[in-house]
């Protein structure tokens, strides 16, 4: 018996072990180095890759997975079937050949030609110096491995690719709507993530992305009068120019027709570049130590706007390395390109700029999204409220003190479009994969808006200060680490003591709405009402008969505690309990719940009670 249960012992013990091994956390990593040579004129590309790809994971890896993004720009790829089927397609992305008034959209992918669409095509593929069997499913390449990657192992893949570059229909492509010669991003096989979860072999129908943290050393030879900007630094400055160049120091440019750009980027999970002829390159050095670099086009009718940008993008880097945590790599590039604006490891493509207003906001936000997605780098794909809506949060206050003279401090301006979703009926929850919402409309309210609101309601429940507090925790505590939901909630219950559970399965499992009224006030006792699902702390503002006031403060009970508050703290409200009432010192006149207006509240018009006393 002795023997039996020393052994049992033993296997409990390393079952324990083994489970807290296997909860521990762990990230995948690849280094990447690619050689590419570029035909502008044709607008293809060929290129050779090799990664070599670390598995720390506690698992075998019998196959690996890339994603092929361009191959998304062909007639009948999943993204051109999206577009036919969504009610409400991304008007970038389709032709109408109907009427203003009764359009019928149809996608522009479907007519794309077959030296306009884009592909990327993998000629050879090699593990660890043999060739490797692979399968291409749209954008998705499939790798069945010689060996499995045993834990802790690193492998090199040797790639041969080719590509061309797509007309210019969402994010990526030639000949933008600016004119902008190439825009390149997802534009490389790229190692699909692998995580907790498993793989995240997503094909691409334009939405979001989620990489693995990687080096990058990138080699583009392109044509002499193209300048290049985008992710990296660049390691031969002087044998390129472009701006690039010490100017103290005399340039070495090589023969022929075309100029080598070496760049090396650091700890990213992408990499992006944009060129053109026409590019105006300037940058402007910070007392931080980063660099702004700044690509637009060499057209007058730009020129202004980009140039007021610049000083404005210094200010919007400051708030965020203040209010959120330090930016860690010593450059940032605004290029002009693409459509709208999206965000890439350490730069941007922004579209426009014939006036600052038209790519301020644009600029700011998606500086912004250097912190929530190449930091932080949530899973954009599942949990894209965290960093769209994050994202929207912070921009939004830089903004405000930046640009428009406020506070920067948060209000309820913004939940014009949460209150839209609600009332249309097209809310969806924010747990839906980003590729599958309905509707391109419920997918962005969800993502930007109500994303950012999360924050906002954290705002009314835990407090302002609490929020600043758990913004900058959370990034000191997961910078490159992709967390999850359950990450900010636990950082904000640790930083505020007050449990959250509850908010976040409301908030972003559920449709649940907040509304609450005020059902009666007698003399010296108000009784509310919870109509809607939802429930919260209350606020309560009341104005007495005699004049004076006095605010209440009602806190929930599955909170477990309470925000600091100059308010009087009376008994928690269980959401069970669809009524609450509470008594005054005074005979009551007036009513108000929420008089921040910070609280969801979808119908206002019952939060304010007035008495007819006195008149």
């Amino acid at each position: 018996m002795k023997k039996l249960g020393s052994l049992l012992l033993f296997t409990l013990s390393a079952i324990i072990s083994t489970a807290q091994n296997n909860t521990s956390y762990w990230q995948q990593h690849a280094d990447y180095k690619m050689e590419v040579d570029v035909d502008a004129e044709n607008y293809q590309y060929k290129g050779t890759q090799e990664l070599e790809y670390t598995n720390n994971s506690p698992d075998v890896l019998n196959t690996v997975f890339y994603h092929l993004f361009f191959n998304a720009f062909q007639p009948g790829s999943e993204m051109d079937a999206r577009l036919q089927t969504v009610p409400d397609p991304d008007k970038r992305m389709v032709k109408n050949i109907g009427t203003k008034e009764n359009p019928i959209y149809e996608s522009r992918i479907a007519k794309l030609k077959p030296n306009e669409i884009g592909y990327l095509k993998v000629l050879s593929l090699k593990q660890n110096g043999k060739a490797a069997t692979y399968s291409i499913d749209g954008t998705v390449l499939k790798v069945t491995l010689n060996e499995g990657i045993q834990p802790g192992e690193k492998v090199k893949f040797e790639m041969t690719f080719e590509g061309q570059v797509p007309v210019h229909i969402r994010r990526a492509g030639r000949n933008s709507v600016d004119g902008v010669a190439l825009s390149m991003a997802q534009w490389y096989p790229k190692m699909a993530e692998y995580d907790f979860e498993g793989w995240h072999a997503d094909s691409y129908i334009a939405r979001e992305f989620h990489g693995v943290w990687s080096n990058f050393d990138v080699t583009l030879h392109i044509d002499k009068n193209y300048t290049v900007g985008g992710t990296g630094y660049l390691q031969n400055s002087q044998e390129v120019g472009h701006g690039y160049e010490d100017k103290s120091k005399p340039l070495n440019l090589p023969k022929g027709k075309k100029l080598k750009w070496h760049f090396m980027a650091p700890n990213v999970h992408d990499f992006t570049w944009a060129a053109d002829p026409n590019y105006v390159h300037d940058i402007l050095k910070i007392v931080t130590g980063t660099e702004l670099h700044f690509f637009y086009k060499k057209d007058e009718k730009y020129a202004k706007a980009w140039k007021e940008v610049q000083p404005l993008t210094e200010k919007a880097l400051h708030f965020f390395n203040e209010n959120v945590g330090a930016y860690p790599w010593k450059q940032y590039s605004v290029i002009q390109g693409g459509d709208g604006g999206m965000e890439y490891a350490m730069c941007t493509l922004i579209e426009g700029g014939k006036s600052l207003d038209e790519i301020v906001g644009s600029v700011f936000h998606e500086l912004a999204h250097s912190w929530f997605q190449h930091i932080l780098a949530t899973n954009e794909s599942k949990h894209s409220w965290m960093d769209e809506g994050f994202t929207s949060y912070i921009s939004t206050l830089a903004s405000s003190l930046i640009l428009e003279g406020g506070d920067g401090k948060p209000n309820s301006k913004d939940y014009g479009g949460y209150f839209y979703a609600v009332k249309n009926n097209i809310e969806e929850p924010l747990t839906t994969h980003a590729d599958r919402f309905n509707t391109n409309a419920a997918f962005s309210i969800g993502s930007y808006t109500k994303g950012s609101m999360f924050l906002y309601q954290l705002n009314y429940i835990i407090g302002e200060e609490n929020v600043q507090k758990t913004i900058k925790k959370y990034f000191e505590d997961f910078k490159f680490k992709h967390p999850t939901p359950n990450d900010i909630k636990r950082t904000a219950e640790k930083v505020s003591g007050i449990q959250l559970d509850w908010f976040l399965n409301e908030w972003t499992q559920t449709t649940h709405t907040i509304d609450y009224a005020i059902a009666k006030v007698d003399g010296k006792t108000v009784t509310l009402a919870r109509v809607g699902q939802m429930p919260m702390p209350v606020d309560v503002a009341v104005t007495y008969v005699d004049g004076s006031t006095e605010n209440f403060y009602i806190p929930l009970s599955m909170m477990r505690g309470e925000k600091t508050t100059d308010a009087t703290l009376i008994k928690n409200w269980s959401w069970a309990n669809p009524k609450y009432a509470f008594s005054t010192s005074k005979e009551v006149k007036s009513v108000e719940i929420d008089p921040s207006q910070l609280m969801a509240d979808i119908d206002r018009e019952n939060n304010v009670f007035e008495n007819n006393i006195g008149n």
